[in-house]
């Protein structure tokens, strides 16, 4: 008999996992809480996919940096003053994560979980054609100081110690690598195997095959509780009613915690809220997509337009808009690419999407011991898109009841308790 599964969440991971189950010849029903046009974190991200981003969000000196920037609404990071205590309880977590051995024990997981994903891209492109832009052009780590170049420089010699290649480049060799566009840096770091796609284009061909796999979805069904038979779950409710399945699978996002709290189970999320601006006529259009170091700004192009993303705001479930982190980003792009002005973004909506932050900025992934069919993927942070397809591939081999391909231990949703 074909075992069901139920998974929870429309996302990238939700679609990638459906589309792994699938090719096992599992019986597929993906429950999204939206409808289905739906624009949520995964769609308007700025489609990287980086093997360079091996380092976890928790790191040596992330806590100061992020107490420097805590107070100023415009910043690359800002925290909402709020009372909570979920908020408090990750940020204890948070400070406890950041230290060096975390990187050091962290990093090669990351690496390799990267790589594959990166692979898993090129298999999709062959499989749905590429229709959504998969490029392999690297990326530029564009740094306006020296000193920022400097800490950069310390990066890249860790990757390479990893076996990820990384240049440093002066602001010349910078601008020969990525001559359609003027910059104003110091210089750079350049990271080949790093590529970017156009994200909503990916999710909608992806959704197409999964469609022609024979997937159900069922849309505007947020999850509102569980149906649980001694140690396992039995269904899941939602407004449209009780969803029975073999196996569940939980890629909700940031909403993966309120879901896990009826069950007894501790998963620490809390939502980074970054932004989106993308400019369908540019004055220029780079070849490479970059992030500007110092503002943290994340630059790709897209089919002809150019998207610019960034900041990581703390303020809940909470998908307002702030004017204020907006325009940080629009102040920041003239300061690299000196050709454009602020007044380029008049009239663009920005886009807003909740990324889902693990303390140890390590996502959630695999069983949980306390049900015997319930899997958890959440918590990817910014590495959604790019962690998409590796995601899904150790779901469906953790269902089909086999070993992963790599120790995922450290990844565990109960390692919080």
């Amino acid at each position: 008999m074909t075992r069901r599964v139920l998974i929870i969440g429309g996302g990238v991971i939700g679609l990638c996992t459906a589309y792994y189950c699938a090719q096992r010849g599992f019986a597929v029903t993906v429950l999204e809480r939206n409808p289905e046009q739906r624009d949520g974190c995964s769609f308007g991200n700025a489609g990287m996919v980086v093997p360079s981003h091996f380092v976890p969000l928790a790191a040596p000196g992330a806590v100061a940096l992020a107490l420097k920037w805590m107070w100023d609404p415009a910043s690359p990071f800002y925290l909402k003053p709020r009372w909570s205590r979920d908020l408090f309880g990750w940020s204890w977590r948070f400070w406890r994560a950041a230290n060096a051995e975390h990187v050091r024990r962290a990093a090669p997981l990351l690496r390799d979980l990267s790589l594959a994903s990166r692979a898993g891209y090129e298999e999709l492109a062959g499989a749905l054609g590429n229709n959504f832009g998969f490029v392999k052009k690297g990326l530029l780590m564009l740094c306006k100081e020296a000193h920022t170049l400097d800490e950069e420089a310390k990066t890249a010699e860790l990757a390479r110690s990893l076996g990820i290649p990384a240049e440093v480049l002066d602001a010349k060799q910078t601008a020969a690598r990525d001559p359609e566009v003027r910059m104003d840096v110091a210089g750079s770091v350049y990271f080949p195997l790093d590529g970017h796609l156009i994200p909503d284009r990916f999710l909608a061909g992806l959704e197409k095959r999964l469609h022609e796999l024979g997937v159900r979805f069922i849309w505007d069904a947020p999850v509102v509780g569980w149906q649980r038979k001694e140690n396992t779950i039995a269904a899941a409710r939602s407004g449209r009613g009780e969803h029975a399945a073999d196996e569940f699978v939980l890629c909700g996002g940031v909403w993966s915690q309120n879901l896990t709290r009826e069950l007894g189970l501790r998963l620490p999320l809390q939502a980074g809220k970054g932004y989106s601006l993308t400019l369908p006529r540019p004055r220029q259009l780079p070849q490479i997509c970059a992030i500007f170091s110092e503002a943290r700004v994340a630059v790709t192009p897209m089919a002809g337009a150019l998207r610019f993303g960034g900041t990581m705001e703390m303020a809940g479930l909470n998908e307002d808009i702030n004017p204020l982190r907006v325009r940080g980003i629009i102040n920041a792009v003239p300061k690299y690419y000196p050709d454009f002005r602020p007044e380029d973004f008049d009239g663009l909506a920005p886009w807003r999407g909740l990324r889902p932050c693990s303390p140890d900025g390590l996502p959630f992934i695999g069983r949980t011991a306390k049900f015997a069919n319930l899997s958890i993927a959440a918590g990817h942070a910014m590495m959604g898109m790019s962690l998409g397809p590796v995601t899904g591939r150790l779901l469906a081999e953790i269902l089909s009841g086999e070993k992963p391909a790599w120790d995922i231990s450290r990844l565990s949703p109960d390692r919080y308790g």
